[in-house]
């Protein structure tokens, strides 16, 4: 059984950054197999992709409201996949959830919608203050 634990939120100003991080444990899981990708949800709003990348982690993707401010890495060595947010805005507020395609892809196939992901964590609170 796959596990997934983020950690790394909490409360910052706007124009802060914060680092978020998802920890992927299991007994048969080759962690650089799988896209992995990290969501949020806004009270109010629907899950929506913030950024993914390929299990090789040479492709990425970021959704339009993050692009330039958001970066997506992973170590596959750690088993471990990051989210570093800079230039934080009251907009970024959310709940941050790390998510796991666990289909056999190519290593440079990144994933962008939610129905393609198998597990997720639990997920992390972010807030940013204006």
């Amino acid at each position: 059984q796959v596990q997934l634990v983020e950690s790394g939120g909490g409360l910052v100003q706007a124009g802060g950054s914060l680092r978020l991080s998802c920890a992927a444990s299991g007994r048969t899981f080759t962690f650089g197999r799988y896209a992995m990708g990290w969501f949020r949800q806004a009270p109010g709003k629907e899950r929506e992709f913030v950024a993914g990348i390929s299990g090789g982690g040479v492709t990425k993707k970021y959704g339009d409201s993050v692009k330039g401010r958001f970066t997506i890495s992973r170590d596959n060595a750690k088993n471990t996949v990051y989210l570093q947010m800079n230039y934080l805005n009251p907009e970024d507020t959310a709940v941050y959830y790390c998510a796991a395609d666990l289909r056999p892809l190519n290593p440079s196939v990144v994933v962008t919608t939610i129905a393609e992901y198998d597990r997720w964590g639990q997920g992390t609170q972010v807030t940013v203050s204006s």
